[in-house]
């Protein structure tokens, strides 16, 4: 005799959904203490000298690279080794806009557009290789780069070139470039802030812990990953222009393509917190202190570069910021989702 389970079916109980609240009070006092910082720092060159604002062109641009590598790797989960080819085409692409008329200032947002544009096709390349095939293809994409801009005579060659056709004061040539870099790495911030805090925020966390579940889902990976990869390009292609303005031109391709660039990028965002908008600016503050400092202290210089990197990786290896941010749960620039409450679906 074969016992027989008849299944009950209970009257549906009223589906339910979740209340979901991203940032709240937290958001609002972030954004609003930014601008706040921004609108000061804008004001530095109406009263303090041009060897702060000079200094302070760093930090920016450094931040604003910090930023990018940071979107590609802790949210998209992509590590390049090779972002210094959009560094040295923004600074070279500068030189070919100015050419024709542009002035170096407005043309920085130009060359950004232009370099995303780039790294659309390059972006099919790249995404052909996987994990650590990826890092070390991304750094040959950049090495082919700097061999075909080399070629170029119009370009200075190997040589590196100048821009000539800067007519403004030294003391109003610098305020501009102080704001120009200032702009960058305001857009940069805002701007992984606002990607994050949208539906294709979402898509690149998912993408980040595990791409095959992430597309189970309905994930559009390869396209969010494209997407980021466009955007961190015009976003270091922009930072390389300021790098170029501040410098007046490039001594050299082999300086503004070095490989040098993506590893301060990585010391930043590891010392800062990968995966945090906050962490990125922690870790170029904490560079650029280092480097003001012990800059000219010759081998202690690398020393000590060394033994920061070594000393937060052993006892913070969530970063300055990101060991913070998880202890407290405090951000300035929440992005993640609170549930508050459930809410009858009939209701809703």
């Amino acid at each position: 005799m074969t016992a027989q389970t008849t299944a009950v079916v209970s009257p549906a109980a009223p589906s339910v959904l979740p209340a979901v609240r991203r940032g709240g009070l937290a958001a609002v006092l972030g954004l609003t203490g930014t601008l706040l910082v921004l609108l000061v720092m804008a004001s530095l060159p109406y009263v303090v000298d041009n060897g702060v604002t000079t200094q302070l062109v760093k930090l920016c641009y450094l931040i604003a690279l910090a930023s990018m590598w940071n979107l590609l790797a802790g949210y998209a989960g992509m590590v390049s080794m090779g972002q210094q080819a959009f560094i040295g085409l923004g600074a070279y692409t500068l030189f070919v806009v100015n050419d024709h008329g542009i002035n170096v200032y407005a043309g920085t947002l130009v060359v950004s557009a232009v370099v995303a544009l780039i790294a659309w096709p390059v972006s099919y390349i790249a995404f052909r290789l996987r994990g650590g095939y990826f890092a070390v293809g991304t750094w040959v994409i950049a090495e082919v780069v700097r061999l075909i801009v080399v070629r170029f005579d119009s370009l200075g060659a190997a040589s590196g070139r100048n821009i000539t056709t800067i007519t403004a004061e030294p003391v109003l040539r610098q305020a501009y470039t102080y704001w120009l870099a200032l702009a960058v790495m305001a857009a940069a911030l805002l701007g992984t802030y606002l990607a994050l805090r949208s539906r294709l925020g979402l898509d690149l966390q998912a993408i980040r812990d595990d791409e095959t579940a992430a597309g189970s889902l309905g994930v559009n990976v390869t396209r969010g990953k494209r997407i980021i990869y466009i955007a961190a390009a015009g976003g270091c292609a922009a930072a390389g222009a300021v790098i170029c303005v501040n410098s007046l031109g490039v001594a050299s391709p082999s300086q503004i393509f070095g490989v040098q660039y993506t590893a301060l990028m990585i010391f930043m965002v590891v010392i800062g917190g990968i995966g945090t908008v906050e962490g990125p600016v922690i870790g170029a503050l904490v560079y650029f202190l280092l480097d003001k400092y012990f800059a000219q202290s010759g081998v202690w210089y690398l020393v000590v570069i060394g033994a920061a990197a070594i000393a937060v990786s052993l006892y913070l290896p969530r970063g300055l910021w990101g060991t913070l941010a998880h202890r407290t749960g405090f951000a300035i620039f929440p992005v993640t989702h609170k549930v508050l409450q459930t809410t009858r679906r009939d209701e809703a």
